[in-house]
């Protein structure tokens, strides 16, 4: 009996491989179909695509430092209501988003959808435009993250000290340098160890965010706002004097949290059965994101009875100032040490997703030295000095983080050159390339066209929106530079396809062998 058994057990054993091994090379089959060679190792299963996605988007460490935007431009209505709004219209971009990926799963992601569903003659352009919006919002959104994570580093030692430690621009700088650095040795880790540690990503976010959930609502019971203020209690706190367009600029917060479910097709090819998985995952992801940030926002809204005095705190983070009042000095550090931990997270995984975009793009030879981030590590078969181009140019960006309103400005970006890298394939998806698309197994079918149109206005009205000052008068300190630094992009692509990119950039450059790898460890 035990040898049956212990026969059996190998039986099983020895299908799953061959199951596995079936898996990985039919998608290195439709890789070869879409003109790449395999060059990753498949170890990222469905459930930790998902949870790269979602931990990626950082939900309750996103919430805690973007919710003065929701507390400034309506306060209660603000935040609960400017949170839900803009992730209905959201949905609409990650379904989109979710076709294209099962059709087409390769690191190269939003690029690369351009690139085949553009007019032949305009290809080449779309595929560029494409992938410098997309590159530009990756590596911004990894510098604000963290530097993020340093404020919220540099919050905890101001309410343990008793405001006695304020630490400076500079100081904040440099404990962002150290973040990076950190950041840049985790994510050289091979595809492996990657995959299990967003495992422990989601573990922490969820963890955290049902404890902030439940600490606000329980701990506030005597000093909350009443359940008609916490939904409709609308302030006007920013300098706008129309109340509609002060409310729409609240939907800055969930814009700004809701970004990077694209991640999901930039690891298609370090992922098993990716044209299910990838789709999944951004969808998903997304749900999970808007519902948990809308319920930690609602509790946020009841654990606030007064918005002025949140918003005269002297700490960085108004959150803090929330977690202050509610927990106490004891309890808002315990709950804010947990909150650091996925913001520092949020910022590993967004490093990990901006080197697989640096690395295709520069695969596809668009980026000025393009041979050194492209080329793979052959230890951890990952693009390691892409990983290191991320961390380095992320430090760049970081300088602009001792002017305020430049770091402000630079956040805003981000959000405009991931948006704007979303939109344009699906804007060709509903225009050139209706019959351009073979679908994959996630298609919308008929409601592709209307689910896209909308998808397409709606980042359109935002990103014009993301544009504007705080307030109706402004002045140079208070202005909003999203547009210099987006123009800076802009201008410096343009330039470059007019005088050179249009003569030799052809789009997505075919590498592959004739006979596709098993990229699996033996």
């Amino acid at each position: 009996m035990g040898y049956d058994s212990e026969k059996t057990d190998t039986q099983v054993v020895t299908v799953v491989h061959s199951d596995t091994e079936s898996i990985i090379r039919a998608d290195n089959a439709k890789l070869a179909e879409l003109g790449y060679k395999s060059e990753f190792r498949r170890e990222f299963s469905l459930l930790e695509t998902v949870c790269f996605a979602f931990s990626i988007m950082g939900v309750i460490a996103s919430v805690s430092s973007t919710l003065s935007f929701g507390l400034v431009n309506g306060g209660h209505v603000g935040m609960v209501f400017g949170w839900l709004i803009p992730c209905c219209f959201v949905m609409f971009v990650a379904l989109s988003m979710a076709e294209m990926a099962s059709s087409m799963p390769t690191s190269a992601g939003l690029y690369y959808f351009s690139s085949r569903l553009a007019p032949p003659k305009y290809a080449p352009l779309a595929s560029w435009i494409t992938g410098w919006a997309n590159v530009t919002g990756q590596v911004t959104l990894v510098c604000g993250i963290d530097f993020t994570c340093a404020q919220m580093i540099t919050t905890a030692i101001a309410v343990s000290t008793d405001g006695a430690v304020v630490l400076s621009a500079g100081a904040t700088y440099g404990i962002l340098l150290a973040i990076l650095f950190s950041h840049g040795i985790v994510c050289s880790s091979a595809t492996s160890i990657l995959a299990r540690l967003n495992l422990f990503y989601v573990l922490i976010t969820v963890g955290t965010s049902i404890a902030a959930i439940v600490s606000l609502l329980v701990l506030s019971d005597g000093n909350r706002a009443s359940t008609s203020d916490a939904f409709t209690l609308f302030e006007n706190n920013s300098g706008w004097a129309n109340d509609g367009w002060t409310f729409m600029l609240a939907f800055t917060s969930p814009m700004w949290t809701l970004t990077g479910y694209d991640s999901a097709a930039h690891i298609s090819e370090e992922t098993a059965n990716a044209a299910h998985s990838a789709p999944i995952a951004i969808i998903v992801s997304v749900i999970g994101t808007a519902t948990l940030g809308w319920l930690l926002l609602i509790a946020t809204s009841f654990a606030i009875p007064s918005v002025s005095d949140i918003l005269g705190s002297d700490l960085p983070l108004p959150m803090g100032q929330v977690f202050l009042n509610v927990l106490g000095k004891r309890g808002m550090l315990a709950i804010w040490s947990l909150i650091i931990v996925v913001q520092y997270v949020t910022g590993a995984a967004q490093a990990v997703d901006a080197s697989r975009v640096v690395f295709a793009f520069a695969r596809d030879n668009a980026l000025p030295g393009s041979r050194l981030w492209k080329k793979m590590n052959h230890y951890t078969q990952t693009p390691v000095n892409a990983v290191w181009f991320v961390i380095g140019a992320s430090a760049v960006c970081g300088v602009l983080g001792f002017s305020e309103t430049a770091l402000t400005s630079l956040a805003g970006s981000s959000v405009i050159g991931l948006y704007t890298s979303y939109a344009t394939p699906i804007f060709l998806r509903i225009t050139s390339g209706r019959n351009r698309l073979a679908p994959g197994p996630f298609s919308l079918g008929r409601w592709a066209v209307p689910v896209g149109a909308i998808a397409v206005a709606w980042v359109s009205f935002i990103i014009v929106m993301l544009f504007f000052p705080p307030g109706q008068l402004t002045n140079a300190q208070e202005m909003n530079y999203s547009v210099v630094i987006i123009m800076a992009v802009f201008i410096f692509a343009s330039i470059s396809w007019v005088f050179s990119a249009r003569k030799w950039f052809r789009g997505p450059v075919r590498n592959v062998d004739d006979t596709p790898t098993t990229s699996i460890k033996e």
